[in-house]
């Protein structure tokens, strides 16, 4: 909906008095000398400004506390695409949004097809950024030959691919998510584990994940090996990835760090993802942690709305409010100006590099959503600049 401005306001007395005085032909038969109404003259609307950060602006403002890095897909990095520039230009880190998942990457057993991670590859050893591996096992991209026979068999498979592709990449990558979103959202199951098709094929319980790190450790010796999960920013979800974690290191398990997806909404308290990291630093000095897949959607939705997709937040359409967009700016800049005082944090990774590619166009609904820092003609927002500026009000 158009706003209606003071100058909206002002314009429209104007014309109202025109009209009132041109239509005044006097009384009595007289003749009167018309009026002539003064010209109201009104100054043209200022241009609004685009931020324009410098090259590099963005990753040097964080040199010396993590990596910068976002997710993207090869279809974005053609040459002279707006979305490389900004990734060449802005970030040092590369996620793969889902073109190193094992369904992607071997899609038959021993058929590999390395295209798109090569690509990825490539792109980030040609731009100097470094590469983080996402990811390894993931229940919803477990191809269906990685999962049948023997729990023995699986094991053999399991350990056969993340061998291959660990092993292809080895010194190249960063850090890998070796597993993700192993962690249970049913507090009723009485453990922290997620009942996956992993779990099943495992045998019934979590060994899979053990096979997993083991495989990647053997592979790749000085590789950061990361459990992966969301929602780290709840309590009851975090408990059970620390208790997760425990017991994977008191049995001498490779895992270097935790992973926190941080997919939150512009509601969420800046001290609620923080005692995410805390906690883990409370509880496991020295262990590394990134944030690894971050965006703050528009729409604060209830829990219903991701269960069951009901309850959702009526779609802003092409009008999301100002106030809204200044509320996810500011809480841009308070996570980061947060993330900058944990030692611990040695990557953040948003989720995207623009509005246009957001995969919260299309979950939990279909709807327009804006939760990056540039926008869908790839002009940086005001969350950026909030961050970049300290003095910059939204």
């Amino acid at each position: 909906m158009r706003m209606f401005t003071a100058r909206d306001r002002l314009k429209l007395l104007a014309g109202g008095a025109a009209l009132s005085l041109t239509g005044c032909g006097g009384g009595g038969g007289g003749t009167t000398t018309p009026t002539t109404p003064p010209v109201v003259v009104t100054p043209p609307a200022p241009t609004p400004t685009i931020f324009t950060p410098t090259d590099g602006q963005f990753r040097n403002a964080f040199t010396n506390n993590f990596l910068v890095g976002a997710a993207a897909k090869t279809e974005q990095l053609s040459s002279g695409s707006l979305d490389a520039a900004i990734l060449s230009g802005q970030f040092n880190s590369l996620t793969a949004e889902y073109q190193m998942k094992p369904d992607i990457i071997a899609p038959a057993e021993g058929q590999y097809n390395w295209t798109a991670a090569d690509e990825l590859m490539a792109f980030a050893e040609n731009n100097g950024l470094q590469l983080r591996g996402h990811t390894l096992l993931w229940h919803r991209t477990a191809p269906n030959w990685m999962l049948s026979g023997s729990p023995a068999e699986v094991k053999t498979k399991l350990q056969t691919y993340v061998t291959d592709v660990v092993t292809r990449y080895k010194g190249r990558i960063y850090a890998w998510d070796v597993v993700n979103e192993v962690i249970t959202d049913d507090a009723s199951l009485g453990d922290s584990y997620r009942r996956s098709n992993w779990w099943t094929a495992s045998g019934g319980n979590a060994d899979y994940i053990d096979w997993a790190f083991e495989a990647a450790r053997a592979a790749d010796p000085d590789c950061k090996l990361y459990i992966n999960d969301y929602s780290t920013e709840f309590d009851d979800k975090r408990d059970r990835l620390i208790t997760v974690v425990q017991d994977l290191l008191a049995r001498n398990i490779p895992v270097d760090g935790i992973g926190h997806q941080m997919h939150i909404s512009v509601s969420m308290p800046a001290a609620q993802v923080f005692r995410a990291v805390d906690a883990i630093d409370n509880q496991f000095m020295g262990l590394e942690q990134h944030i690894t897949e971050l965006d703050i959607s528009v729409y604060s939705d209830p829990a219903s709305c991701f269960a069951d997709m009901t309850g959702c937040q009526t779609d802003y359409g092409d009008a999301i409010p100002d106030t809204v967009l200044r509320d996810q700016a500011l809480l841009y800049r308070e996570l980061f100006n947060g993330f900058t005082a944990r030692s611990s944090l040695s990557s953040v990774t948003v989720w995207g590099i623009s509005d246009a590619e957001s995969w919260l166009a299309d979950w939990p609904v279909t709807r327009t959503n804006a939760p990056l820092l540039w926008d869908g003609d790839r002009n940086a927002k005001s969350a950026l600049q909030a961050i970049l500026d300290s003095s910059f009000t939204p």
